[in-house]
């Protein structure tokens, strides 16, 4: 078998090259191998990427097992929860590119034959799969698995969203004491893991095991687990014989892959992060996948599952439910086949399936609701398209109209929040917190858990040119595209404009005439980028909108 490690183990030329791959202790015997890097994620910054060690040892035996000689190399990693709400969330969905560069980097400097993709958080995982595409050679993806929710009195589970942000915004307007916040404190976090509900980590596991680049079951499988070890263990064999047999991300990866992820995505409400994770996956791995592909699938896709942080139930629950393959199963009526990395086809999995609880993961005839969590939306105030989380918005603020409350900065806006600035009636407008204004696009759950908590989720919208949480709930639309760095129609919303809000018309309308916006577009000016030193002022100059998945431009 012809290695891409041939080039540097072959021959008398690569004698510099083998000696210093014996200085690393490789013993000649072994120079025959494939060579398998293991791209780990781990930190002790993050609860999901503490328990890696533990995964790391089983990923390494396997690939042994498999006959395969294993590597370790280091990929960072930002926990959002973390840097959120101050300079530190302008970094973390600019890491995305770093990674798939870092990965891309290591693979083709040291030719190894495949990869192990060790991950588990936010833009660590996407960023991996955007790696996997580019590179395309073997690669298989192990993330790490989400956290237990934390256990109180008379059957209260706690976890991270609900019971931090929502609890700090509660405690501000005095519906919970210091003493019941600092019991959410010391219980929303109980184990290592990615946060309980469906935020963006656990829904880009879940993905990924839906587009068929991790094994079954990997999506879901606790932390904690045994289970999550043994995937490990198969991942690490798994990846020798992928070697072998040739299979790479973009033969897994495709049109028909991205369209079942997408539909179980809607299907469980997941994040609204994932619209620009896949957008980007689909354009390493060569797949068009327009923005509008996602609405498609939504209106023809159920929701079938009612998930925390908007429903009721964990990871724990789905896992235990059928995890990805219980979900296939009750939309196999909707899924295209497709091969995996696993071995058998979708459909072939799906046939496997013996039983699913339908009380979390429910039938098509039964659904929570007819269509799926997300959908995009346009309109004057988003010409090229915007995103909401429909899961998340109550029944009441499906249609909405209100008077627009403008600031140009996520701080700006927790100000008001917090001093009791916004009032019912409201439209929240953050802006210049786009790709290349923030830079970085920040996420920003605080604001939005603060309305939440200050019970204002039935009675204000949120809209920005930024991104969410995927703990986020409520009337909350971003991605608001153009940006208003780069003159969108929200750089143009002035406090009192009235805005209006159609979910199922998929409308996002700033009730201001043409002619007054003309004029107000002719006085916009670009205003003085809000970092101009360092890595981020280079990402806000080549980075791209939302619409497209905000990548950088070669």
């Amino acid at each position: 078998m012809t290695k891409r490690s041939d080039a540097i183990t072959k021959g008398f030329e690569r004698t510099p090259h083998r000696a210093l791959l014996k200085g690393t202790g490789v013993p000649q015997k072994e120079m025959d191998k494939p060579f398998i890097g293991i791209a780990t994620s781990f930190t002790d910054l993050i609860p999901g990427h503490t328990g890696m060690r533990d995964l790391e040892r089983f990923i390494e035996k396997g690939v042994h097992t498999g006959g395969g000689y294993a590597f370790f190399f280091g990929i960072p990693g930002v926990c959002d929860g973390i840097a959120m709400g101050h300079k530190g969330m302008h970094y973390s969905l600019p890491t995305r590119e770093l990674i798939a560069d870092m990965v891309e980097s290591v693979a083709e400097a040291h030719r190894l034959d495949g990869l192990v993709l060790l991950t588990n958080c936010d833009k660590i995982t996407p960023g991996m799969l955007m790696a996997a595409a580019r590179l395309d050679i073997p690669c298989i993806v192990v993330t790490a698995g989400p956290m237990l929710t934390g256990n109180g009195r008379e059957g209260r589970r706690f976890s991270f969203v609900s019971d931090t942000f929502e609890a700090m915004a509660k405690y501000k307007a005095g519906v919970i004491d210091e003493k019941e916040l600092m019991v959410c404190e010391d219980m929303a976090c109980p184990t290592a893991g990615s946060c309980q509900g469906l935020f963006t980590a656990n829904t880009m596991a879940i993905l990924t095991e839906t587009l068929g680049m991790s094994l079954v079951r990997c999506g879901t499988a606790l932390a904690v687990s045994s289970l999550k070890r043994r995937i490990a263990f198969a991942s690490g064999e798994r990846i020798v014989q992928l070697v072998r047999d040739g299979i790479t991300p973009r033969q897994i990866m495709t049109k028909a892959a991205f369209e079942n992820a997408i539909r179980v995505d809607v299907a469980l409400g997941g994040s609204s992060n994932t619209v620009l994770h896949l957008l980007s996956i689909a354009r390493e791995a060569g797949v068009e996948l327009p923005l509008s592909e996602f609405d498609r699938l939504s209106r023809t896709t159920p929701q079938l599952a009612s998930m925390n942080p908007g429903g009721k139930h964990f990871m724990e629950d789905l896992d235990g439910a059928g995890g990805v393959p219980g979900v296939l199963y009750q939309l196999r009526d909707l899924i295209n086949d497709n091969p995996t990395l696993t071995g058998p086809t979708i459909k072939e999995i799906v046939a496997s399936i013996a039983s699913v609880d339908e009380e979390v993961i429910r039938p098509l005839s039964n659904p929570y609701r007819q269509e799926g969590g997300i959908a995009i939306l346009s309109g004057n105030l988003a010409p090229e398209g915007a995103v909401v989380k429909q899961s998340g918005v109550s029944e009441a603020m499906m249609v909405f109209e209100g008077t627009a409350r403008c600031f140009d900065s996520e701080e700006g806006a927790m100000a008001a929040l917090m001093g009791g600035k916004v009032q019912p009636g409201d439209v929240v407008v953050i802006r210049y917190e786009g790709p290349k204004g923030g830079p970085g696009m920040r996420e920003m759950l605080a604001p939005t858990a603060t309305l939440m908590g200050l019970g204002l989720g039935d009675s204000v919208a949120l809209i920005t040119d930024g991104r969410f949480s995927g703990g986020t709930r409520g009337p909350c639309i971003g991605h608001i595209s153009p940006e208003a760095a780069e003159g969108g129609p929200i750089a143009l919303v002035r406090d009192g404009d009235r805005i209006r809000l159609d979910i199922p018309q998929r409308r996002l309308e700033l009730l201001v005439d043409d002619a007054e916006l003309a004029r107000r577009q002719a006085e916009w000016s670009a205003p003085e980028p809000k970092i101009k030193t360092g890595w981020l002022a280079r990402y806000a100059k080549v980075v791209t909108s939302a619409h497209t998945g905000a990548v950088c431009k070669a």
